[in-house]
This record gives C-alpha cells, sequence and structure tokens, in this order.
C-alpha cells in the first residue's frame, strides 16, 4: 500500500495513492473512523486496523499537492553515519570526517548513529533554505528511510523485519563546514528544512529492502547511484542496536545512510548553490526535487519550509 499526505480543498489529508502514483482515495472515506494524522494512523494499522481496497476510479494526484508522509514523528529521526563502504572511504578522506583519523579506520565498527529534529523535515518539493551563515558549504545525501510500525524494546535481529511499517525517501542535506567545526553533527545536520521527505510512504510488504536503487542528481548530473545491498550494518542491524539502548515507538524513522558520491568526495567539493535543483530517488517509492532558494532569516518562517 502507498500512502502519502497531500494538501487539497484548502486543509490536509491522508490518503491512499495507486501504484502509478496518480490516483489517490482518502482514508476518511476509505475507513471511517480511522486516525487523521499520520504516526498515529501508522500505530493502528501496525495494531491491526486495515485500510480497505479502493474502488472507483479516484481523484487526480497533482504531485505538487503532496506534503512530506510523516511530518511529526514521536521524536528526532536516527540517522547512521558512513553506512556503504564506498562513501564512509570518500568521507574518511574529506577532511570533514571527525569519527576516524585515516583510511585505516574509515569502515566504522559498529552503527555510527545521530539524529535530526523533526522540524527539519520538508516536503517533496519544497525549496530547501540557504540562510547566510548557514550556506557555505551545503550538501546532498539521498537515503533509504525506514518508518517503524510495531514498536518495541531489545528487538533481535531476527525479529527486526516484522517491526517494519514500511519505507520512504529523504535527503539527509547538511552543512558540512557546521559539521567540522562542531564535531558531532547535530547542527551541521538539523537545520529547519534540511530533510526534505517523501514523496510516498510505501508499506513493507510492497518492497525488498535488501535491493534498491538509491540515485541523486544535481542540475540533471548523476551525483549518487548505488543499492541498498551496499550496506554495511542491514536494517535488522540497525532496528537491533537503536531498539537495545531505547524503545522503538511506531512513526520512528530511520535513515539509513547515503551512498558515494556527495559533495565533500569531489576534488574540490562541490557544494549546493543557490538555484541548485537536487533530485533524489528510490525505486518503488519515487523521486523527490527540491530547489535550493537564498531566504532572508529575518522573515517570518523563513528557514522553516511548510510540511
Amino acid at each position: 500500500m502507498k500512502l502519502a499526505r497531500l494538501r487539497a480543498g484548502g486543509g490536509e489529508k491522508l490518503v491512499r495513492v495507486d501504484a502509478s502514483g496518480r490516483r489517490f482515495w482518502p482514508i476518511e472515506a476509505l475507513a471511517p473512523g480511522l486516525p487523521g494524522e499520520m504516526t498515529a494512523l501508522i500505530a493502528a494499522l501496525s495494531g491491526g486496523a486495515t485500510v480497505p481496497e479502493p474502488t472507483g476510479e479516484g481523484e487526480a494526484l497533482d504531485q505538487a499537492m503532496l506534503l512530506a508522509p510523516v511530518p511529526r514523528p514521536p521524536r528526532n529521526i536516527f540517522c547512521v553515519g558512513k553506512n556503504y563502504h564506498a562513501h564512509a572511504r570518500e568521507f574518511a578522506g574529506s577532511g570533514y570526517d571527525s569519527s576516524s583519523t585515516s583510511a585505516a579506520d574509515a569502515i566504522p565498527k559498529a552503527p555510527i548513529i545521530f539524529t535530526k529534529p523533526y522540524t527539519s523535515i520538508s516536503g517533496p518539493w519544497d525549496d530547501i533554505p540557504m540562510v547566510p551563515g548557514l550556506d557555505a558549504e551545503v550538501d546532498y545525501e539521498a537515503e533509504l528511510a525506514v518508518v517503524i510500525g510495531r514498536g518495541g524494546r531489545c528487538i533481535p535481529k531476527a525479529e527486526a523485519m516484522a517491526h517494519v511499517f514500511g519505507y520512504t525517501l529523504v535527503n539527509d542535506v547538511t552543512a558540512r563546514d557546521l559539521q567540522g567545526v562542531h564535531k558531532q553533527w547535530l547542527l551541521g545536520k538539523g537545520i529547519d528544512g534540511f530533510c526534505p521527505m517523501g514523496p510516498f510512504l510505501v508499506t513493507a510488504d510492497e518492497l525488498d529492502a535488501g535491493g534498491m536503487r538509491v540515485t541523486c542528481t544535481v542540475n540533471g548530473e548523476k551525483r549518487q547511484d548505488a543499492s541498498t545491498a551496499d550496506l554495511i550494518f542491514d536494517i535488522p542491524t540497525l532496528i537491533e542496536t537503536i531498539s537495545l539502548s531505547m524503545a522503538l515507538l511506531p512513526g520512528d524513522i530511520i535513515a539509513t545512510g547515503t551512498p558515494e558520491g556527495v559533495g565533500i568526495g569531489f576534488k574540490p567539493p562541490r557544494f549546493l548553490r543557490d538555484g541548485d535543483v537536487v533530485e533524489c530517488a528510490i525505486e518503488g517509492i519515487g523521486a523527490i526535487r527540491n530547489t535550493l532558494r537564498k531566504v532572508d532569516p529575518a522573515a517570518p518562517d523563513a528557514a522553516r519550509s511548510t510540511i
């Protein structure tokens, strides 16, 4: 099942989308009584509620209507650093990696977990804000994001996939200079509007997350192209690792890491600039497309994208 949030008729709706991504049916019409907020809907569906198969032609989906599918997870997005072999090596050689000292320890021995606040989430077509003082070394990172359904603590790898509700796509946009200066990554990655998400939330039964193609282009030039089969730490390992420390909750999001080809991997680095267009895509989920735009930080909500 493919789910989405969209803006229609002056308000927001949760909808079920057809396989082509072109038509939709409101959840409130298909299953009256189910929650109208995505995190609550995920919990209800993970607890046994169902959304019936749609009937009729549905309504035409204008991609511009789409919003971030999970705009307010129960807490920060869990993110994984250096989780593809080639990216771990390019990052270690970039001069920005505070987690390794040389090529010899470029590949992590355990998952590197950090977070992005949910206030960084923006929609699949929203502009990425270029705020003065935060715009010098902005980079892109296309990533598969896992959305937790059934929560739990101390989840073993053998049972982990039963806790996955579905998948979406995020761009883990990063201010590399802040990432380097502060050594830890929250301030460089948690900037408002620095986590475009979407276009859909696709349930786990629809996809094989072990071999999905992840791509990213900048102004039409291919920068990233890899398979999730190349993850250093797979999804069950990530779920086991995080849930050992804290209970995972319905609606929690785990961004699984980005492949090789980010801006700091080039010599010299190729950072994003005002007007650049970044398109990230994952087969089976779809694509998000975001433009870098300068903003006036003094303007109301200047650095906050609509989610």
